[in-house]
């Protein structure tokens, strides 16, 4: 399902949509399934943090499922009305699995790139519902606008503080199987889980193939389309 044009212009103008499309339950429970599969054989690479795995790294090289979701059409589809028909994955930016339990997450707002020129679409997978009291996400619309910084954490930017922005953060509470895709230059943050249960979602990076390139990166995977070079140096 591509997106409206109100949609593209909602996204291109606050710096985030939530995706018309959604996995199916089935989906999601496969998912669930393999990450905790995983998160038990504690199969590298991960993050840990003391001493539990909270992270699964690396999760298209894990292949099965988690490529299939990658490069589904739930993602893609909707996703060529922002980025054009040719699209490729990032490797090395997000590319991850998050587990939270009762107490994990913090206030913590960053960006995930820091200069306009190199933006990128994240793509939030949620797998379990969020809201409030479990930490949902919570962006600052229109902040993907504002100038490059020289650091991925917002807080103790004297300037940022000053500004008032964070303050202004609005959450978005999503079901299990929803969709959302945000600048990655937008601030944003998930709270801290206050409930018993987990909080599990995945996060995908995407960009338009760079046609300026002239060569194939293997930090990208070229999952939609082709890869033009339009280089007037020949």
């Amino acid at each position: 399902m591509r997106l409206t044009q109100a949609q593209t212009a909602f996204f291109r103008h606050n710096g985030f949509a939530i995706l018309p499309t959604r996995l199916t339950p089935d989906a999601v429970q496969e998912l669930r399934d393999a990450i905790w599969r995983d998160i038990e054989r504690a199969v590298e690479p991960v993050v840990r943090s003391g001493g539990r795995i909270v992270r699964l790294s690396n999760v298209f090289g894990r292949g099965g499922v988690f490529a299939r979701l990658v490069t589904c059409a739930e993602i893609l589809d909707p996703l060529e009305s922002l980025l054009g028909p040719n699209i490729e994955f990032l490797r090395n930016r997000h590319n991850h699995a998050t587990l939270r339990v009762g107490g994990d997450g913090s206030a913590y707002m960053h960006r995930d790139v820091l200069q306009w020129t190199r933006t990128i679409v994240t793509v939030l997978v949620y797998l379990e519902g969020t809201n409030l009291e479990n930490g949902c996400t919570r962006v600052v619309p229109g902040t993907h606008l504002l100038p490059g910084r020289e650091a991925n954490s917002l807080h103790n930017d004297p300037e940022v503080e000053a500004s008032g922005l964070l303050e202004q953060a609005v959450p978005i509470p999503m079901p299990a199987g929803g969709l959302v895709a945000i600048d990655s230059m937008i601030y944003h943050g998930a709270g801290e889980n206050r409930t018993s249960g987990t909080r599990m979602s995945l996060t995908l990076g995407y960009h338009s193939a760079d046609e300026l390139a002239g060569y194939e990166n293997p930090k990208r995977v070229l999952v939609r389309g082709a890869r033009p070079y339009h280089g007037n140096d020949g």
